[in-house]
């Protein structure tokens, strides 16, 4: 699919008589940062979950890797290689570093320990938490440390980690930077680009424009349950991106030396 990683093309989802996907088209290209942005009721969180797997869009079609995918779960994508760091984060807050890192994926004891009694790895457990953390460059405390100890920037951390280190496509972050002071922001910024370093193809859902323009490759824009135009933040200004979100400037009143492409 011409180099894609992810892609969808006519995406359609309606909830009675309102259209939340209206033929949306989506294009992720392969270690990039795609920021996917729009006011409220654009439809961006209705897309981030047709392809997260999340819901399941009423037409259209999703390609990962040059192969058409039918997610009927998030569990689905997941076994894909696609991994999502939802705004709630999703952490367990009494259980440790290292616990929340394999939630859901746990590693049990070879034998009988683990096949009979269930009983789990929990120092291979904390040795690969360990690694995943510093190979993000993650600095904490021990992987035994309750994540409820650790400040906003280190819970976004860990839920980043732990997509990280299970995804094999993509990392989908939904709000990352929220409720985050300006040094924790920075912080969780930095880790995403090392994410995207490693290899990874990232979508970022934010309202945050200095944030989206200093991270991201590419913009989806999305307005009105359509995408409008995906955008060079090397090209074009901030102002001039808000205008084309809410709808005050089109898209094709741009500069014909701006780098963009026009969703039909």
């Amino acid at each position: 699919m011409n180099g894609s990683v992810l892609q969808a093309k006519n995406l359609i989802k309606r909830y009675g008589h309102v259209t939340a996907l209206d033929g949306v088209d989506f294009e992720l290209r392969a270690q990039e940062i795609l920021a996917v942005i729009g006011d409220n009721g654009a439809g961006k969180s209705t897309l981030i979950k047709a392809l997260a797997g999340a819901l399941i869009p009423d037409s259209g079609e999703i390609w990962l890797d040059g192969l058409r995918v039918h997610f009927k779960n998030p569990i689905d994508a997941r076994r894909a290689g696609i991994e999502t760091v939802f705004q709630d984060l999703a952490v367990a807050p009494a259980m440790s570093i290292a616990e929340n890192l394999f939630l859901g994926r746990e590693i049990r004891r070879a034998g009988f320990a683990g096949s009979v009694l269930r009983m789990l790895d929990k120092k291979r457990m904390i040795a690969e938490s360990a690694a995943h953390l510093a190979e993000l460059r993650i600095g904490v405390g021990t992987m035994t440390q309750s994540v409820e100890t650790l400040s906003g920037g280190q819970r976004q951390s860990v839920a980043v980690a732990r997509s990280a280190a299970f995804a094999r496509h993509v990392v989908i972050m939904d709000e990352p930077t929220a409720a985050l002071g300006v040094k924790e922001s920075a912080m969780v910024l930095e880790l995403i680009r090392r994410v995207r370093d490693r290899g990874l193809a990232v979508v970022l859902i934010s309202h945050n424009m200095p944030h989206v323009f200093e991270i991201a490759d590419r913009i989806h824009v999305q307005r009105l349950g359509k995408r409008v135009a995906v955008l060079s933040p090397r090209e074009i200004s901030m102002s001039d991106t808000v205008a084309i979100m809410t709808g005050a400037l089109r898209p094709q009143e741009l500069p014909a030396a701006s780098d963009q492409y026009l969703a039909r």
